[in-house]
């Protein structure tokens, strides 16, 4: 079992360096430290309070389930980072390409990839052609996470599925 996670933390780390390698080509610098912010507080908070206060009923039901979603989402979030301390990759693999001031709390699971999936879920169920614009959206936030060298392959895919679950979750709680 041991050798089993040890060829998986292996294979991570060769993605993650992978990814985050072309951290110095300008143009996907830009694009993901800006990207990034899509995932961060301020940005998912304002869209989900701007989204409650501006829309019609239909649609404002759905910017409720993903305002519920983006905020119990992040208890398991904090309570998993509490739990199983893991470093940022940063911290531990040799030669990482980190933006200033880098995060320095715990890595897994990635908060930023859990609030964008846990605010883009209940609109892409609720209007399932917004999948094509908002999940490639969110995939690029959780990429950014790699690119940036601040979480491993999976704490975006642990961020996701947590996202993705609340997301569901409250959509579907608010629709009955």
């Amino acid at each position: 079992m041991v050798r089993l996670f040890q060829y998986f933390y292996a294979l991570e780390c060769r993605l993650f360096q992978g990814v985050n390698a072309h951290f110095e080509k300008k143009y996907l610098n830009l694009f993901f430290k800006q990207i990034t912010k899509l995932g961060g507080t301020t940005f998912t908070i304002i869209s989900a309070l701007v989204l409650i206060i501006f829309s019609s009923s239909e649609t404002q039901l759905t910017a409720l389930s993903s305002a519920l979603a983006l905020t119990l989402s992040h208890l398991p979030v904090q309570l998993v980072k509490k739990l199983f301390p893991r470093k940022r990759p940063y911290l531990i693999i040799e030669k990482t390409n980190i933006p200033s001031n880098p995060l320095q709390d715990h890595s897994f699971p990635s908060g930023h990839t859990t609030a964008i999936f846990s605010l883009i879920v209940p609109f892409v169920i609720f209007l399932p052609l917004l999948a094509y614009i908002l999940v490639p959206l969110a995939l690029c936030v959780g990429i950014s996470r790699i690119y940036l060298g601040l979480h491993y392959p999976s704490d975006v895919l642990a961020g996701m599925m947590i996202g993705s679950f609340f997301g569901c979750l409250c959509f579907y709680l608010l629709s009955i």
